[in-house]
């Protein structure tokens, strides 16, 4: 059944009118029939103890030992500061919780050679799934003079294919190109194929589209095409579209959204097309057959890692509720596999408090929380990503204001904590991301009344009612538990309780969280 609800809005100018809104339907308490049942205390996680560094420009990655992650799951490193270890150990990395890593952050003539061709014989120390690529806005529009890269409104004015094969022409058969990256690994077989691991496209350009059907053709043939030109093992996506983009917010009516139409519009020539080249063998395909993978996902603005503002309203920000909202949404809106954007600073937009440059690391807990919730949504994987490659440590503030508290004026011990929270997960509890776990999401059911009533909240109600989140995994009779009270402060106490009842199986357990510690636990159902 729809359910609408009729809101009052006053904007700035002072104008004001009523519309209506899609919602969804309140969760239903389920009472419990009977006597609680016995309970099964979850086995905490340990941590590690380290001291988080207090050096500009520097972060210690050996806070934990080594781990690896899941060959199920895939991790990219496009973060900073890669320089401050690779010496001592290159492939520290992967010992680190990462899977890849990008081809700006990569070892010359080690992992990728520097120059034209390599010598005879010489090949990557990278296995294929090692290596990462991010196609930027900027490969098509600067280094082949295709505007729409940056203007949407010449999606009509695009040529497919011609029959020129000079460099300097601007067709966007130019994404067949990518298959000459196997040179630079030395690995190219007879016809050369892309052999990157991942290719990600950051073109950007999906917004506020002038010409819908051009621009689903284009992305259309453009997947088409780089897939074609890859090897097997290279996986496809791009940072848009994606089935639904909360922006962050997580609101109640993000979960009644449709997927958005450019996933799925079918290719079909117009006026134009055949003119300019477009195949006939993309008719009737999309974007969504090609790719491999969606990119939902959200960056931080400051309001989310601000503890003293308010967090609960429907449109609030929140640090926890718009990571998770946003691939609870996806998830049911398309089967693909995830891999989500994460920047553990604030991305910059002027129009929110203190966001105009990214200047505010997340706080301990929130890095350490990403690192942990983010997995238990179901997503296959991540792009670590930063604004900075290499670190200088302990370098003076620059003297210009926009470049104080970014680059190396900043303090990455956020980047420690995330390490952390990745060691916490994967090197205690791997087994269980073996492709046979069920991740409970919103169907993960707990009681905040001592048992009495059980609810299934989405993480939107969670944050509306500013409840504790448990999210929970089971794979067999194992369970994964993680939870966490946001926001709250280091003398704050709750108590939660939670209950699987599937599968032949009748557990109960309570969890007693302490502040906003990012609790993880595992217990064996009976």
């Amino acid at each position: 059944m729809k359910l609408f609800a009729l809101f009052f809005v006053a904007g700035l100018t002072g104008a004001s009118f009523w519309f209506w809104q899609r919602i969804p339907p309140s969760p239903v308490a389920v009472e419990l029939q009977g006597a609680l049942p016995a309970q099964t205390a979850l086995q905490t996680t340990p941590r590690a103890q380290f001291t988080p560094t207090t050096r500009k420009g520097y972060y210690n990655m050996d806070v934990v030992g080594d781990f690896t992650l899941p060959s199920t799951k895939k991790l990219i490193f496009n973060g900073a500061g890669r320089n401050l270890h690779v010496q001592q150990d290159r492939t520290k990395i992967f010992r680190r919780g990462f899977s890849a890593v990008d081809k700006s952050r990569m070892v010359p003539n080690v992992e990728i050679w520097g120059g034209d061709y390599p010598p005879a014989g010489w090949k990557s120390q990278l296995s294929i799934p090692q290596r990462s690529l991010i196609i930027y806005q900027n490969y098509f529009r600067d280094s082949f003079g295709i505007a729409w890269a940056a203007d949407n409104s010449k999606a009509n004015e695009v040529i497919y294919k011609s029959a020129s094969t000079e460099i300097g022409r601007k067709d966007l058969q130019i994404a067949a190109e990518l298959r000459g990256n196997c040179v630079g690994f030395g690995d190219c077989p007879a016809e050369w194929k892309n052999t990157f691991g991942t290719v990600v496209l950051d073109i950007e350009n999906n917004y506020g589209i002038r010409h819908e059907q051009e621009q689903a053709n284009l992305y259309t043939f453009m997947m088409k095409t780089m897939k074609e030109n890859a090897s097997p093992q290279t996986e496809i996506g791009s940072i848009d579209p994606i089935p639904h983009n909360n922006y962050g917010y997580c609101r109640a009516s993000d979960y009644m959204a449709p997927i958005d139409a450019n996933c799925r519009l079918p290719a079909k020539h117009t006026a134009t097309s055949r003119e300019r080249g477009m195949p006939d063998d993309i008719v009737g395909k999309s974007y969504d057959d090609y790719a491999d993978f969606y990119m939902p996902g959200t960056y931080f603005l400051y309001p989310e890692l601000d503890y003293s503002a308010r967090h609960v309203l429907d449109g609030d920000r929140h640090w926890l509720a718009g990571q998770l909202g946003e691939q609870e949404v996806s998830r049911k809106l398309s089967p693909k596999k995830r891999i989500a954007w994460l920047w553990l600073f604030n991305t910059q937009n002027g129009d929110f408090p203190n966001s105009a440059k990214a200047e505010h690391p997340a706080p301990p807990v929130v890095a350490e929380g990403l690192a942990i919730f983010y997995w238990f949504t179901g997503a296959y994987g991540g792009l670590f990503w930063d604004d900075h490659n290499e670190l200088t440590p302990d370098q003076p503030s620059p003297a210009d204001p926009m470049q104080q508290g970014t680059g190396n004026d900043r303090n990455y011990a956020c980047y420690e904590h995330y390490i952390h929270g990745l060691w916490r997960l994967f090197k205690h509890h791997s087994d269980l991301f073996n492709g046979k776990e069920s991740y409970l999401n919103e169907e993960t059911e707990c009681s905040y009344d001592g048992g009495k009533t059980w609810y299934k909240y989405n993480a939107n109600q969670l944050k509306t009612r500013d409840l504790p989140f448990v999210r929970a995994i089971v794979n067999g009779n194992q369970i994964l538990v993680a939870a966490t009270k946001a926001y709250a402060g280091p003398k704050d106490r709750t108590r939660v309780m939670l209950r699987y009842v599937q599968d032949g199986y009748n557990f109960y357990t309570t969890l007693n969280l302490k502040g906003d510690e990012i609790y993880l636990g595992r217990a064996t159902m009976k």
